[in-house]
């Protein structure tokens, strides 16, 4: 299946720096029950991608970045998760106004809608076909959603659209969907902040080539391809992908097939018309290998980019005109390490990293472009599986 051979086209390349099994250490905690609401600054989730019957885990975000299970997690996502390792980004989103959470079901081409408690326990409020085979990204913007389907059995890939009610009922939008070669292999569909754009990257074959779709949203929800779209990517295995919060002309993708040592970021320009112009310098290298996630800060400073291949992550700066600087890399605490999807909380403070070799979530300190992991790190997923996907809100 599709989801497979992209994950062992990423370990493939470099899988003497990724061998190995490590048990995750859950993270120490001295909150008790006493000062847990004092402290409690958020919520943490993941989506578990768990075979049989797909949870979500979730998480109470403290003050010090550190984590606790919410009561009764699991939550049951009401679909089956593919239950291996699966190659995207944004397979759990959560909605604008933060009611509710939208998970890919890998193994049954569905997605779930689950209410957010006021407690931060989940409730399902639907599920429903994703629009094709192996749902793998999802992209919201307002009660717009779009879910990246990576097809299987000789199926294609593709793009399709539906609305979500303010009940959580997520509803096809007749004449959405834009199909894809067999061979796209799509890593992650996303929206531009304002919501005129949406962007989904194509990783393709291990050799290439690659490519970049783009899209100017319409008022109806439906796409309009832009002109010369998709565009050649500028290195192999396009993945993550970002916009700049504080610009969404500017557009972040990872470059995750070019070898051992050779991972990039590049960086774009989108027009009105949604052609893609790369900035001058890009791609912008990291000197690690499968840079295959990225997340930027919400003051727009700073880019992170996860190497999956080396077990790290790599810090940018930002410059106003989106070429990036490196800063350097830090390793991740633990040994067989496979780090995925990345988020960053509200307010810059902590990168939280999904582990999906240990089922568990790497916490890093962020002081500017410097990084520094918790000495609780990494903490384990209560649901196990072989998760991706996480938000942080």
């Amino acid at each position: 299946m599709h989801r497979i051979g992209r994950y062992l086209t990423i370990g493939a390349a470099t899988a003497a720096l990724i061998i190995g099994t490590t048990t995750s250490v859950a993270a120490s905690s001295d909150h008790g029950d006493g000062d847990r609401g004092h402290d409690l600054r958020g919520h943490v989730y993941t989506n578990d991608n768990t075979a049989g019957h797909n949870t979500i885990s979730g998480f109470d975000r403290h003050a010090d970045g550190s984590l606790t299970p919410i009561d009764g997690t699991p939550f049951a996502a009401g679909g089956i998760g593919a239950g291996a390792p699966t190659g995207s980004a944004g397979a759990l989103q959560e909605t604008p106004d933060g009611r509710y959470l939208l998970a890919v079901d890998a193994g049954s081409d569905q997605i779930s809608v689950l209410r957010i408690k006021h407690d931060g326990s989940l409730r399902l409020v639907d599920l429903v076909w994703s629009g094709g085979r192996t749902p793998i990204s999802i992209a919201i913007s307002d009660h717009l959603v779009y879910v990246a389907n990576e097809g299987a059995a000789g199926t294609g890939s593709n793009y399709a659209g539906f609305r979500l009610s303010d009940g959580g009922r997520l509803r096809a939008i007749a004449g959405s969907t834009v199909a894809l070669p067999a061979t796209a292999l799509p890593g992650q569909v996303l929206f531009s902040g304002d919501g005129r754009h949406l962007v989904g990257t194509r990783v393709g074959p291990s050799a290439g080539p690659s490519f970049i779709d783009s899209f100017v949203v319409g008022h109806d929800g439906r796409l309009t391809a832009a002109p010369g779209s998709p565009f050649a990517a500028q290195k192999i295995g396009p993945f993550g992908s970002a916009f700049r919060p504080t610009d969404p002309t500017q557009l972040f993708v990872s470059n995750a097939h070019d070898g051992a040592g050779a991972g990039s970021v590049s960086a774009y320009h989108v027009t009105p018309n949604g052609t893609l112009q790369p900035i001058t310098g890009s791609p912008f290298a990291d000197n690690q290998t499968a840079p295959c996630w990225v997340a930027i800060s919400h003051d727009g400073a700073h880019l992170f980019a996860v190497n999956t291949a080396s077990s790290s992550i790599s810090s940018y700066g930002i410059a106003h005109s989106g070429a990036l600087s490196l800063i350097g890399s830090t390793p991740l605490a633990g040994s067989g390490l496979k780090p995925f999807d990345a988020a960053l909380d509200p307010n810059d403070r902590f990168l939280y990293v999904i582990d999906a070799g240990t089922a568990s979530i790497n916490v890093l300190k962020v002081d500017g472009g410097t990084l520094t992991e918790l000495a609780g790190s990494p903490v384990s997923i209560p649901g196990g599986g072989s998760p991706f996907g996480i938000v942080v809100d």
